[in-house]
């Protein structure tokens, strides 16, 4: 019971972070050195390293590591090393201190995450470059599928995605083990700065549906992120009749023009979309000209779509 009582104490003079402390109880030789460094504790079975870089107390672990000769790679019950550590908990200087060391880049916890993954997690841009500039592979994927740019996507920070499209501009072209792509995550967690992003730097295609036939508009739908659900729509110029009446029915304004004067019912000519121009009409949009004069039935080249906009209108 004294030694359980003993160790317990130095786990928490590591979690502290004093060194000189911790040197002076480990130096008594009352047989709890060996305990302390090749335990496990705690629910997740942590070791003397976990503790030190998760509360990012380098003096610490540089003292268990260099002169305790603890083992870098050691793992806790989820296979966690303390690369990850310092990777989620954002502290630069452990990081750098164990990649010097020799620690493994790409090592995988419990689920397959890497450290760039759990950096990822959060918005520490540093720490993702120091990862990557070290060899951290951007195409491992965790167990459900999700790459790093997946997990950054989710967490929204332009200046990280921009980053990652810049270290490799095709790792956006990914998919989960359920198709869905980073621009659903975006969409799905409102991150309108990062659908930006992905929408100007990126290759998406318009409405790509995942396993369950969602698409990245209906997660930005059903999650009430109007915002981003116009964005997809006006970046996208989709024709999809479909789109188009849930946009209305959320309060779009069916008689908007965009730069150059152009209605949604010139859009929907231009791409010979029957099913658009029949909702658009319904809905009271009447042809007109842009600001240069051309009236949206003159983008017709199907004769078709010409019959249905006449029909249309001479119904009316």
């Amino acid at each position: 019971m004294a030694c359980e009582g003993k160790v317990r104490h130095l786990i928490k003079v590591i979690q502290e972070g004093s060194l000189c402390l911790l040197k002076e109880e480990m130096c008594k030789g009352d047989g709890v050195t060996d305990a302390v460094l090749e335990g496990h504790f705690g629910r997740s079975g942590d070791t003397v390293l976990h503790y030190a870089t998760r509360h990012g107390h380098l003096e610490i672990l540089k003292y268990l590591v260099e002169e305790l000769g603890t083992n870098i790679e050691l793992v806790n019950s989820d296979y966690k090393r303390a690369l990850h550590e310092a990777a989620s908990m954002g502290h630069r200087e452990c990081l750098r201190y164990l990649i010097a060391q020799g620690a493994r880049v790409d090592c995988l916890k419990k689920a397959d995450w890497t450290p760039l993954m759990m950096a990822c997690t959060k918005k520490n841009l540093e720490v993702i470059k120091d990862l990557i500039e070290s060899g951290a592979s951007l195409t491992l994927k965790n167990k459900d599928g999700w790459s790093s740019f997946h997990i950054a996507c989710r967490e929204g920070n332009p200046e990280i995605i921009q980053y990652l499209l810049d270290v490799s501009p095709s790792i956006w072209d990914v998919e989960s083990r359920i198709n869905r792509t980073p621009l659903h995550t975006v969409a799905m967690h409102g991150h309108f700065e990062a659908a930006e992003v992905l929408l100007e730097r990126c290759g998406y295609k318009p409405d790509a549906k995942d396993s369950c036939e969602v698409t990245p508009f209906m997660d930005a739908v059903q999650d009430g992120h109007i915002k981003i659900a116009k964005l997809l729509l006006e970046r996208h110029r989709e024709g999809h009749a479909g789109t188009i009446e849930t946009l209305l029915t959320l309060g779009a304004d069916v008689h908007a023009r965009d730069a150059k004067g152009r209605s949604a019912l010139h859009m929907a000519c231009a791409g010979q979309h029957t099913k658009c121009i029949r909702v658009l009409v319904a809905a009271g949009l009447t042809d007109s000209t842009d600001d240069g004069g051309m009236l949206a039935r003159q983008l017709l080249k199907k004769p078709e779509a010409l019959k249905v906009l006449d029909d249309i209108t001479d119904s009316k």
